[in-house]
């Protein structure tokens, strides 16, 4: 049987074959007993009002996230979790409030950028930190087995939270050393968990906030909006005469940016950005930045040029985090925009990331535009293919086209294919010294992988 847990959490179609409201409490009833196996009655009184460990919910907007959330929370309280209900926020802020009230557990019900019909469940540590796999192994080797259910005084209380808006927001606002007076800035909320937050977070810091696509109905979440189609932003930020704009993703652990010219800035351009400004301010630890494979060739090239060091991890911004965590490094990021500022929250934050770059263009005086030309782009063509079998990539004959391929870019580019850690796909990303070069050898390489791994 596959790995339940994907690279973030359980995701799948909500109240599908997989993801459904019986999956989801029994989740949380295994990783409540996973939780009480790992601490002690005596240190859960210690920090808490009683001895039971103490977990806090939160959600996207998507409609089925109201069934999930509830079975999620019926099944954490029945295995004697007291849990506190934080309604609609981002990932990050679920994650902060795990730290800020010191709870044993997190859980964030939200499929990110995915279409509305799809939904997710991931699990955050205490500290606010993403579980590990061994721990996710753990949660899942539990399903479906016995165990003594807590009755009368031991089954969890629930509350409600509704000033986590308000707290996570003022959180955000506060890590700034400036205001930023002066600025407006477009956010595109992707009718998604931030609609709230994200905006108040950026008038809190000083920002004239222009939100758009941040009234959520719960049927609308990314659909055409939002840092997956950035194309409403751009227009949104020539027609206002905006300093910037902002797209997040649904669940709002992910932003791209637009300058005021409407050019769209990636998330590898938004980590050079960053690096470069903590860098001058002594703060980038051991001068590096972790990045992710899929990280543009100029990022590397423009960063090892301003003596910034650029580590590789895997794609997913958990195995970022590990390797930021391993090194003490500061900052870390991926392409898609989910960018990590350690200092500051234990996961992608994109309100975080906006407030942080337009604190960069306030204290240089300088247009994000000219920020982001600091990290040229080398045409980069991905190519996701559905409908083949992703476990299946290390076919020698798959594998021997790909060496053939990078033979002959050579230093001028490079190939790099995996399977999706949350669909059902294979993903080819080819850069080259032409988008038409890249075009032709990711159009080949998928070719071979539709032959080889076809189902």
């Amino acid at each position: 049987m596959a790995r339940l847990f994907g690279t973030d959490g359980v995701r799948g179609r909500a109240n599908g074959e997989i993801l459904t409201a019986s999956l989801a409490l029994d989740l949380a009833v295994s990783a409540a007993r996973v939780l009480a196996a790992h601490g002690d009655a005596a240190d859960f009184s210690t920090r808490h009002d009683s001895a039971r460990p103490l977990a806090v919910v939160g959600r996207d907007p998507r409609i089925s996230g109201e069934f999930l959330t509830a079975a999620v929370i019926a099944g954490l309280a029945s295995a004697g979790c007291d849990v506190i209900d934080l309604g609609v926020l981002p990932t990050p802020g679920v994650a902060h409030l795990t730290g800020a009230l010191d709870a044993d557990l997190g859980v964030v019900v939200s499929a990110s950028h995915n279409p509305m019909p799809d939904n997710g469940i991931k699990f955050l540590q205490r500290g606010g930190v993403k579980l590990d796999d061994a721990l996710e192994d753990e949660i899942e080797a539990r399903l479906g087995q016995e165990w003594d259910r807590p009755t009368g005084a031991d089954v969890g209380r629930i509350t409600l939270r509704p000033t986590a808006v308000e707290e996570y927001a003022s959180h955000l606002a506060a890590t700034l050393t400036r205001p930023l007076a002066g600025l407006t800035v477009v956010v595109d909320c992707a009718q998604g968990a931030a609609s709230v937050s994200g905006p108040l977070a950026l008038a809190n810091a000083g920002v004239r906030v222009i939100a758009i696509h941040n009234q959520p109905t719960g049927l609308d979440i990314n659909a055409e909006c939002g840092s997956t189609h950035p194309e409403s932003l751009q227009k949104a930020v020539l027609e206002h005469g905006a300093d910037a704009g902002f797209a997040f993703d649904g669940d709002a652990d992910r932003c791209l940016a637009v300058d005021a010219e409407g050019n769209l800035v990636d998330g590898d351009q938004i980590m050079g950005i960053l690096a470069l400004a903590l860098q001058e301010s002594g703060e980038l630890t051991a001068d590096t930045l972790v990045a992710t494979v899929m990280s543009n060739l100029g990022l590397v090239r423009s960063m090892t040029a301003a003596g910034v060091v650029v580590k590789q991890a895997a794609v997913g911004d958990r195995y970022v985090l590990e390797e930021m965590r391993r090194g003490g490094f500061v900052l870390g990021g991926e392409q898609s925009g989910h960018i990590i500022l350690s200092r500051y929250a234990t996961t992608g934050d994109g309100t975080l990331t906006a407030l942080h770059v337009l604190e960069r263009m306030a204290a240089t005086g300088r247009s994000l535009a000219e920020l982001a030309a600091v990290v040229p782009r080398f045409p980069q063509v991905l190519v996701n293919v559905a409908g083949v079998d992703k476990s299946r990539t290390d076919d020698p004959e798959l594998l021997a086209a790909i060496a053939a391929e990078e033979a002959v870019l050579g230093e001028t580019g490079r190939v790099l294919l995996r399977p999706s850690g949350t669909e059902a796909l294979v993903r080819v990303m080819v850069e080259a010294p032409t988008a038409d070069e890249a075009d032709a050898v990711a159009g080949r390489l998928a070719g071979v992988v539709r032959e080889r791994l076809a189902l």
